[in-house]
């Protein structure tokens, strides 16, 4: 695990600078106006060396990643609570669905319907029922990263090899026995898929849900920043959200080598 984890903090410091580049050359080539674009460097001086001036209301850097790092906590917990509500929720509807062929026919069209309308409409709603605490942040990124979870782990239940179905049922097994000891080992590389994938959903929907629900975080505080002119503040909480993304989705791939190298070695000889 330990090199699997490695292999992929090496990818992602390859894809960081990447994007730097990418940042950089996308300024200077649309010469963008420089009070209005931060590049890296400026991001760089607003969280390690800026100085406090207060008579241009200044913060010093120190002052600066104190207030992001507590909106950044706030969308981290958030996060966590949308990506384990909408996994966990996932998980179990598709068991129920492979297991119960009648009640997927009769729910999945309610399930499609609801993810036909947009978040954005369903989030007042979401607050009027639940509040603008973290129970509207549970619901609202349980639901971005619910539907995606879903299909691919329905995919991995049913992607069991027939042999082995037909062993069971030859040994008398339940469906929760067949469940157990088939259909889950044989989904983990669709589970982890899920896993995945879901990580930058689960940090949009907490952004979202910052934004909509409950203004905290730093979902809120980038829109709040733009009231204030404070560019330095929205750039560097987008540059500080987007690294936390990449090193959750770094480690939730560790972990997936790790058990696939258990569970499935055939899929993990192919993802590596």
């Amino acid at each position: 695990m330990n090199s699997s984890l490695a292999r992929n903090l090496g990818s992602v410091m390859v894809s960081i600078l990447v994007a730097l580049v990418l940042w950089e050359g996308f300024i200077r080539l649309y010469h963008i106006d420089p009070a209005i674009a931060k590049d890296p460097l400026d991001v760089w001086r607003y969280l390690f060396t800026q100085h406090a001036d207060k008579v241009h209301g200044f913060r010093s850097a120190a002052q600066n990643r104190t207030v992001l790092f507590h909106n950044l906590r706030t969308t981290v917990r958030d996060a966590a609570l949308g990506y384990i509500a909408g996994i966990v929720l996932a998980m179990g509807v598709a068991c129920v669905f492979v297991l119960q062929r009648t009640v997927q026919q009769t729910f999945m069209p309610v399930a499609l319907m609801l993810r036909s309308v947009p978040l954005v409409a369903m989030a007042p709603l979401i607050t009027l029922i639940f509040g603008r605490d973290v129970l509207a942040v549970a619901v609202i990124g349980g639901i971005v990263c619910f539907f995606p979870a879903l299909v691919n782990i329905m995919y991995g239940l049913r992607a069991a090899p027939p042999s082995s179905l037909d062993l069971m049922q030859s040994y008398g097994a339940s469906r929760l026995t067949t469940l157990r000891k088939v259909l889950v080992p044989s989904a983990m590389p669709s589970i982890f898929a899920s896993l995945r994938i879901n990580v930058p959903a689960a940090i949009i929907g907490a952004l979202l849900a910052e934004w909509l629900a409950t203004g905290k975080g730093s979902g809120n505080e980038m829109t709040t920043v733009l009231n204030t002119f404070d560019y330095g503040e929205l750039w560097s909480a987008v540059v500080l959200v987007t690294v936390v993304s990449l090193l959750a989705y770094s480690i939730v791939s560790a972990v997936e080598a790790a058990v696939l190298a258990v569970y499935a070695p055939e899929a993990a000889g192919r993802k590596t």
